[in-house]
């Protein structure tokens, strides 16, 4: 079984991390510069948008960063569930910001009027944003699934969110240009609010889902339908009469299990022990590279199964 070097991932994952700090610097940059310029809410919205990516892509690097770090005396378990709280932070972070660009949005919609100026910079910028956006998102969810990282997943989650919104804002752009040119469709005017509205429910929605999966992570949670499928799949080993109080917790991209099987009681203690071997490369061949704890207990009755030799 190939065993993951927590070197390795922590290169990889601090790479993804810097990576995605440099665009949203960039970003955010090209947006603020061109909604002062233009007095588009949509491309201010988009801006703050990118400004908490940035904020939150600075609090995912330090998170990458710390949460590799080896067990100590005051943190027996690691320090994984570091990851687990970046991703609540930049979730609280983005539904503030979306308060403010609703609250904003419906002043324009209702009660005030604000110029928008729909230039081709406004457009270029978006444009620039969905394939810079398109790029990292991929990036960053390849590593994080293969190095199950719920930090990087959650940036990447905030990028795939950019490109949907990129694309509402370009589509209210669209309608105040249509209005700008035919006065006739005045009411188009309003369409870069309406765009920063719609920006705003998608953040929000998403943010609420990613919030609920972290909450559940911090809560010690356990995958759905992984301690059934461990339970069965250890049953199966031979030399195990039962498999029982199967638990399971994640912190960060760590994997914690532990669980209780029951051996003939009258098995010697290396013939056990290799039982439980083979067990945790059971476990682990579900949960790969999961920190597994087996406790062996005897069962009543007579010898159940021949024992299971040592391994190599």
């Amino acid at each position: 079984m190939t065993v993951e070097n927590p070197d390795i991932a922590k290169r990889d994952k601090t790479r993804a991390a810097v990576s995605s700090v440099i665009a949203a610097v960039a970003l955010t940059a090209l947006k603020l510069t061109v909604g002062l310029l233009t007095g588009s809410l949509g491309m201010l919205a988009e801006a703050a948008h990118s400004g908490l990516d940035l904020v939150a892509a600075l609090v995912t690097w330090v998170a990458v960063r710390t949460s590799g770090k080896p067990a100590d005396a005051r943190h027996l378990y690691g320090h994984g569930k570091i990851e687990n709280l970046s991703a609540l932070f930049e979730t609280l972070l983005l539904l503030i910001t979306c308060g403010w660009i609703i609250y904003e949005a419906i002043q324009r919609i209702f009660f005030k009027t604000v110029e928008v100026d729909a230039s081709i910079w406004a457009f270029l910028v978006m444009g620039i944003s969905i394939v810079v956006d398109i790029n990292r998102s991929r990036m960053l969810y390849r590593v994080a699934r293969q190095h199950h990282s719920q930090a990087l997943e959650a940036d990447a989650l905030h990028f795939r969110t950019d490109i949907w919104s990129s694309a509402v804002v370009i589509l209210g752009l669209i309608c105040v240009r249509i209005a700008q040119e035919v006065p006739q469709l005045g009411f188009l005017h309003k369409a870069d609010a309406v765009a920063a509205l719609g920006v705003a429910l998608i953040v929000v929605w998403v943010s609420v889902q990613l919030g609920w999966r972290t909450v559940h992570a911090l809560l010690d949670g356990a995958p759905p339908g992984m301690a059934e499928e461990i339970t069965t799949a250890v049953e199966s080993v031979p030399g195990v009469v039962d498999c029982h109080q199967v638990r399971l917790r994640r912190s960060g991209p760590y994997l914690f299990a532990d669980m209780h099987v029951l051996v003939d009681g009258r098995l010697p203690l290396q013939e056990a022990h290799a039982i439980t071997d083979v067990v945790e490369d059971m476990v682990q061949g579900i949960a790969p590279n999961a920190d597994v704890t087996v406790h062996a207990e005897p069962a009543p009755g007579p010898r159940l199964a021949p024992a299971v030799q040592g391994r190599e």
